[in-house]
């Protein structure tokens, strides 16, 4: 590859004594250091390379031998060599939260809305943002569909379509649904303006101003403006990495606050990225059934699991219609097209009205285009190859944070979505690191975001959908160097 031949070249001038292959060597290795080659794929074949290099077949395995004596590859027999995956530190995950214990009204609109100004700027390595890049988004399939619909249309894309929604798409989520647990009539769902709206027009189905509403700690900051601007409290529970929101601490919350609702993300959460359990879910929805307490379930994440086998929502184990599940097209097919939904279970009326007076109807042909996406398969093969990416880019942010940050650094290591909830090194002030990174041209999600009392001071949500490469890797190392100059 061109990027080695540089590499060669600079390194000859470097150390014109050392062996030449020695050098390729050398040059390879830092291309794997880098995740230009991560574990598994598969390195140019010796012929290749030295074509590139113009050198003899010889010298460039001699190269690799070396290399695979010293584990940075590995041969596979009429295959060719591979990245290896070496042996080095693995960062820890953070603990179980510790969120305050009471109660408290929600300031933290003007806060995130500062914070957030970052998002709009395109000059930015935007780690800081929960939405894909357009390059894991099936747009170009989108565009050709959308473009159909408008040449054959006969006038129903400017007609409202009033709630519950297009029929059409919500037969297709129904069919969806089956993969998460829920055998689903089309009646049962509710079209709406993204996720976010959809938890908001639950929020308000549910709740009133002044009541008390459960979220995990962390949480998604757009969960805690919903509900600033709905006048709610938020009560904050402890959270695991990987297991979720503690059910015993959830349970001794209720028995000594009056909480009317729960809004919590169960699959791959936001930013934490656990994943509760079937059985705990189970347990959960039993709690929260014994105080008639409901629930709003985000699962704008549930189908980006990295297993085959896409973990089951809550709403699958509701038996008296208290679980409202959400979720969106948002995070798979196109954050622009704000599509989503609500399955409100006995709130549906409730949900439908208040729909109506907010926004009247979901945008027709955005509906229209994504139910057509669904129906022929397209919807499941993009998922695969997105899954995919997204793991593989899970690996190279991990890597890369244990090269660049302190050793001391936790990390979270969700099996799905595309956060990295990260704790840094005690001293280090993330809204100073989030200051410092902008000014070197970085956005990243501070940790006070994501609580309603601005805990986690010491961390950041970083976001690994992104197309991976050295810009990405440069600012991984800058604020790796960042952090060790706080510490």
């Amino acid at each position: 590859m061109p990027v080695i031949a540089s590499e060669v070249s600079h390194s000859a001038e470097k150390a014109a004594d050392d062996h030449l292959y020695r050098q390729i060597a050398r040059s390879i290795e830092r291309q794997v250091n880098k995740d230009v080659y991560t574990p598994g794929e598969r390195v140019p074949s010796v012929r290749r390379l030295s074509a590139q290099l113009k050198v003899s077949v010889g010298t460039v395995l001699e190269a690799y031998r070396l290399l695979e004596d010293e584990g940075v590859l590995e041969v596979r027999p009429q295959s060719g060599y591979y990245a290896r995956l070496r042996k080095a530190r693995a960062p820890a995950e953070p603990e179980m939260s510790r969120p305050p214990r009471a109660p408290t009204a929600v300031s933290n609109l003007e806060f995130a809305s500062h914070i957030l100004e970052s998002i709009r700027r395109p000059d930015l390595v935007q780690l800081g943002v929960s939405a894909p890049h357009t390059s894991f988004l099936p747009t170009r399939q989108i565009n050709r569909i959308a473009g159909a619909i408008l040449r054959r249309d006969d006038g129903s894309v400017h007609r409202y379509d009033y709630p519950p929604g297009l029929p059409a798409l919500r037969r297709q989520i129904a069919r969806r649904m089956l993969d998460a647990g829920c055998d689903l009539s089309p009646d049962e769902i509710v079209i709406t303006g993204g996720c976010r709206e959809a938890v908001t027009l639950c929020l308000r189905a549910v709740a009133r101003p002044g009541d008390v509403i459960a979220v995990e700690s962390p949480t998604y900051y757009g969960t805690l403006q919903a509900i600033e601007a709905l006048g709610m409290k938020a009560l904050e529970i402890p959270t695991h990495p990987q297991e979720g929101i503690s059910l015993e601490a959830l349970e001794f919350a209720i028995e000594r606050h009056d909480v009317k609702a729960c809004a919590l993300l169960l699959n791959f959460s936001n930013p934490v990225g656990a994943c509760m359990s079937d059985q705990n879910k189970q347990k959960l929805v039993r709690l929260l059934a014994q105080h008639e307490i409901p629930l709003i379930e985000d699962d704008i994440f549930g189908d980006l699991a990295y297993a085959k086998a896409r973990p089951k929502v809550a709403k699958a184990f509701d038996r008296k219609g208290l679980v409202l599940s959400c979720s969106s097209f948002s995070k798979t097919i196109s954050p622009g097209f704000r599509i989503g939904w609500a399955v409100p279970g006995r709130f549906q009326l409730r949900v439908e009205h208040l729909k109506y007076v907010s926004t009247i109807a979901a945008p027709s042909l955005q509906e229209m285009a994504i139910a057509e996406f669904l129906s022929h398969g397209r919807y499941e093969r993009h998922l695969r190859a997105t899954r995919m990416s997204f793991q593989q880019n899970a690996k190279r942010m991990n890597n890369a944070i244990a090269r660049h940050f302190p050793e001391d650094t936790r990390v979270s290591r969700p099996a799905g979505g595309f956060l990295s909830w990260i704790q840094l090194s005690p001293g280090v002030d993330a809204l100073e690191l989030h200051r410092l990174a902008l000014a070197a041209g970085i956005s990243v999600a501070p940790g006070p975001l994501f609580s309603a009392k601005r805990k986690y001071q010491d961390f950041i949500r970083l976001t690994y959908a992104i197309p991976w490469d050295e810009r990405v890797e440069q600012a991984l190392h800058t604020l790796g160097r960042l952090t060790k100059s706080m510490a």
